[in-house]
């Protein structure tokens, strides 16, 4: 194996964890908001914390790597990753469970973007759009095969085997950045933007916070400030940026059409998804009394139709201008998410099938080609500073999308029909990119860098 595919691997494997840590221990989010007796709006800050701690770290990754060398930045990762892990699974609180996952999401969130960087940099021009493809393959092994296995283990063990079952992946991972990334030494690198991160940070933060205690119950006033917070902390953050005329996240960058229509797709698509699938969780096994197990089936459908979308987008990429591939994949995955209105009874599952199915193509199609558009525009150290940019938004769509669905779910006071306005709701958000996609250039892609 040659060294570029040393690295692609260690990247691959890394994004994989991030990827089940996403969706395994959603199966579990009713055992947990049982066990803990929290609500399902509380129960979303197990994974809105992952978030937090990669956005945190995020921005830092390299940094770190020109001190101390990608070697050792991502195999302590993983290290540390793995720590956090077993944390997780021995947490006797809500609260000590929610920490811990803080600290899961900082140490995993340094391996992501670096190791992004350097497998992008390894592989320029069309071969970007086949390490694009190898990325979307394992985002679709992830949430096929984890939910399925999270459900098992909590159907037959218990939720904190959802977490230890990490351990082994994540060893081997450190020991495999260990072994095959190259040994350079750390470089000089400027100091890190530590007040723009802590405004970012702040800024989602309180974004996250007062949709929560708003669906919680707690009053308009409580939204209306902790909005007004966040706000704050992002204008803050862009007269901050406009003074230093640099900042970890590099504004400027947003200039680029292909990468923010392609942000803009994987809120509407991932995101959306993260709170659809997080309420159907609930629903399937709540309301419908289906297993942890039965419910986690449902993504193997997902991931079929996400695996179809793959491959042909892989087909017509540099063909078809990417405006009609995302226009497609919008429609379709909003088309699945509105199909789940017709779920009323166990019984329904023909109708989950479908659902599931349009929702893995669409959702797969869309995503694909937002992946592969983004970092278009980039080579060499703009690359590293967009993939942080990208990943800092992948992560902001995956709590974003959960914590608003779960927002307005709680909003209703009939709960079967709660689910289903819900349901509706997300059909709508889904499109809203396809408002903005005549931003992107009108040349095939294939003429793009």
């Amino acid at each position: 194996m040659t060294y570029r595919y040393r690295v692609a691997t260690v990247f691959l494997f890394g994004f994989f964890i991030d990827c089940i840590n996403i969706f395994m221990p959603a199966v579990a989010l009713p055992r947990i908001s049982s066990d803990f007796a929290v609500g399902s709006a509380a129960s979303a800050w197990v994974a809105n914390a992952y978030m937090l701690g990669l956005t945190l770290v995020i921005p830092l990754s390299t940094w770190l790597a020109g001190r101390c060398g990608a070697r050792q930045v991502l195999a302590t990762s993983m290290l540390a990753f793995a720590i956090s892990a077993w944390g997780c699974g021995q947490a006797s609180s809500f609260a000590a469970l929610v920490a811990w996952r803080l600290a899961q999401g900082m140490a995993g969130g340094l391996l992501i973007p670096l190791g992004q960087a350097l497998t992008f940099n390894l592989f320029q021009g069309a071969e970007r759009a086949r390490v694009s493809t190898l990325v979307m393959a394992v985002a679709l092994l992830a949430p096929a095969l984890s939910p399925s296995v999270g459900g098992l283990i909590v159907d037959r063990y218990s939720w904190p085997w959802v977490f230890h079952a990490n351990l082994p992946l994540a060893l081997l991972t450190a020991a495999l950045a260990w072994a095959w990334i190259g040994e350079a030494p750390g470089t000089r690198q400027p100091r890190p933007d530590f007040k723009g991160l802590l405004l970012v940070s702040g800024a989602l933060a309180c974004l996250l916070l007062g949709m929560s205690l708003y669906g919680a119950g707690h009053g308009g006033a409580v939204l209306l400030a902790s909005l007004a917070a966040g706000l704050g902390c992002a204008v803050l953050y862009r007269g901050h940026y406009r003074r230093h005329g640099h900042g970890i996240v590099e504004l400027r960058l947003l200039a680029s059409a292909r990468l923010r229509v392609s942000m803009l797709v994987y809120h509407a698509i991932p995101g959306v998804f993260t709170g659809v699938n997080l309420l159907n969780i609930f629903y399937l096994q709540t309301v419908l009394g289906l297993s942890a197990q039965a419910t986690g089936l449902y993504m193997i459908i997902y991931a079929a139709g996400a695996l179809i979308a793959m491959l042909v987008v892989g087909r017509l990429y540099n063909r078809v201008e990417a405006r009609r591939l995302l226009l497609l994949g919008l429609l379709l995955h909003s088309l699945g998410i509105a199909l789940l209105v017709l779920v009323e009874h166990a019984a329904d599952a023909p109708w989950l099938i479908v659902a599931y199915g349009l929702m893995g193509f669409g959702g797969g199609m869309g995503a694909n080609t937002a992946q592969t558009t983004a970092l278009l525009d980039f080579s060499g150290e703009r690359t590293q500073q967009a993939s942080v940019l990208w990943n800092l938004n992948r992560q902001m769509a995956f709590s974003v999308g959960a914590t608003w669905l779960l927002m307005l779910f709680n909003l209703w006071p009939d709960t079967r029909h709660a689910y289903h306005l819900t349901f509706a709701l997300a059909a709508v958000l889904g499109l809203l990119p396809a408002l903005c996609l005549r931003a992107l250039p009108l040349e095939p892609t294939r003429h793009a860098r």
